[in-house]
């Protein structure tokens, strides 16, 4: 009687494996990219209400410091604040996983106008993911 695994066997496991794993790895690479454009999307809002809540304690959106997150692992965020309006931009980090992503960055204003500079495809597919 025969134990273990012959070397044809092994090498069948092993081509087996490898082919599922090509097959995956695309797709799980683009779950995590749509999770992070959620997470940024998530953020913008958060960081634009707080914005909204200085606002209507002080009167204007560049009185004051309010605390705005900085970014997450994939993005920075950056706000331009005037008294009137403000540009909340996430940029993306150059060596993390969205680098390439063809959303580009993503940009909020006070009107609540969503946009994304240096986007490859339409905002709404970037947005909604």
């Amino acid at each position: 009687m025969q134990q273990g695994l012959s070397l044809i066997e092994l090498l069948i496991v092993v081509a087996v494996t490898g082919i599922l794993a090509t097959i995956a790895y695309p797709s799980y690479s683009d779950q995590l990219r749509r999770a992070a454009r959620s997470e940024v999307v998530g953020l913008l809002h958060d960081a634009a209400l707080g914005l909204e809540r200085h606002r209507a304690r002080t009167g204007q959106y560049a009185e004051g410091n309010p605390p705005i997150p900085s970014g997450n692992r994939y993005y920075s965020l950056q706000a331009q604040r005037d008294p009137d309006s403000f540009t909340l931009i996430a940029r993306r980090l150059p060596q993390g996983l969205m680098a390439h992503d063809h959303c580009g960055d993503f940009q909020l204003d006070q009107a609540g106008l969503r946009s994304n500079p240096n986007s490859l495809q339409g905002s709404e597919q970037c947005w909604g993911s």
